[in-house]
């Protein structure tokens, strides 16, 4: 008899494949929570403060609590994700200890380390870290990440960064498939990737593990878009939760990510949501305040 085996990269990206085409919110509490599985969330993120408001609060943003982290969970059916500071070993295995679906190693919380992100082929639970291009999404996927985000620019209801992080991941892969093989590790060191991994790339055209978009996602026709560009699913953020009909929107952006190639019914699903979350111009803000520029 075999022995059964958990935590392996192979079931670690499997589970993360589940989640393709769908959304992922998130939420603040049991019933945003609620609100997001009723409308068709594949799962939701569980954080003390929307982008939005660690923005707006200034301060140093942390792991939540673990009581609000497991009412949560007993909330919900849907996988539940958790948000851990970029290099802090220890909330991580406090989180996989509650018993998170998925950790989000993430630059919207304060990093607790300035030079090292967290090795997560240590870890049986999943790992999502955000990327700004290639180089940095293959790095966090060497460290054992089992699903690459966008950053954008999390909390300001902008879309600009994450096309512009999309744009960039996708063009860099189509620039490496040109690409001669006897130039791969040349390619490899400038990206200060993982030469295998560059391989894979090169093989494929697509990263080894899941591409979502993050950072910004305001309406069903950002999230939409984001699908056009060639992501494989959305995180939601302030977008829905920071707007005047939460239920509504969550469900439109929902049905928006399913049916992005259908303008008529992205044109019925937009109509009379009521007001969008406020957005922030990102010319705006000064550079201690984008939140894209944290990780490396």
């Amino acid at each position: 008899m075999s022995e059964q085996q958990t935590g392996t990269p192979q079931i670690k990206q499997g589970f993360a494949e589940m989640f393709k085409g769908g959304v992922i919110m998130d939420v603040v509490t049991a019933d945003q929570a609620r609100i997001a599985e009723a409308a068709g969330a594949t799962a939701v993120m569980a954080l003390e403060r929307v982008p939005a408001d660690i923005r707006k609060d200034g301060g140093v943003a942390r792991m939540s609590d673990p009581k609000m982290i497991k009412e949560i969970i007993g909330a919900v059916s849907i996988p539940v994700m958790a948000k851990v500071r970029i290099g802090h070993v220890v909330e991580a295995q406090i989180l996989q200890a509650l018993g998170v679906d998925f950790i989000d190693e993430s630059e919207v919380l304060t990093p607790a380390d300035e030079q090292f992100h967290i090795l997560k082929s240590d870890f049986a639970v999943p790992f999502v870290c955000g990327a700004k291009n290639l180089g940095e999404a293959l790095r966090r996927v060497g460290e054992g990440a089992s699903m690459i985000r966008t950053k954008g620019e999390a909390g300001t209801g902008n879309v600009v960064e994450a096309v512009r992080h999309a744009r960039t991941v996708l063009g860099e892969i189509r620039a490496i498939q040109a690409r001669p093989a006897e130039e791969l590790m040349t390619v490899a060191r400038d990206l200060q990737a993982p030469y295998e991994l560059v391989k894979y790339v090169h093989a494929n055209g697509k990263l080894p593990v899941v591409n979502f978009a993050a950072g910004g996602v305001a309406t069903p026709a950002d999230a939409a878009l984001m699908m056009y560009l060639g992501l494989d699913g959305v995180f939601v953020g302030s977008g829905i939760f920071k707007s005047s009909n939460p239920e509504r929107r969550a469900q439109a952006i929902v049905k928006a990510v399913t049916h992005y190639q259908n303008p008529d019914l992205l044109a019925e699903i937009s109509e009379d949501l009521g007001a969008p979350m406020t957005g922030i111009n990102i010319d705006d803000l000064i550079p201690a305040e984008r939140l894209a520029a944290r990780g490396w």
